[in-house]
């Protein structure tokens, strides 16, 4: 396994993770009152909007040549590292 495909993979992996937390938002978000309601969808749609960011950056990263793919890593790596933030923004406030 080169080693493009070996960081593919575990961006997806950590994409997936991200994706399992965003529908665990969303459905205790459903089940909030409906002020928590309105405090958790902005956050939870920027949250969403950063995974679809990140998907799309993994897409590019996965066309991309053997040459290129280290260029767009970072770009990769940025967009995860904003989803991971989110994810413990939310986590921490649906907690309290």
């Amino acid at each position: 396994m080169s080693m493009k495909e070996a960081y593919k993979k575990k961006a997806a992996a950590e994409l997936e993770l991200a994706q399992a937390r965003l529908a665990e938002f969303k459905a205790k978000a459903k089940s909030a009152s409906a002020d928590l309601q309105v405090n958790y969808a902005k956050q939870i749609e920027e949250l969403d909007n950063g995974v679809g960011v990140a998907k799309g950056k993994l897409k590019e990263l996965g066309d991309a040549g053997e040459e290129a793919w280290e260029k767009l890593k970072d770009g990769v790596e940025s967009a995860l590292r904003s989803v991971s933030a989110s994810i413990r923004d939310i986590a921490d406030k649906i907690k309290h």
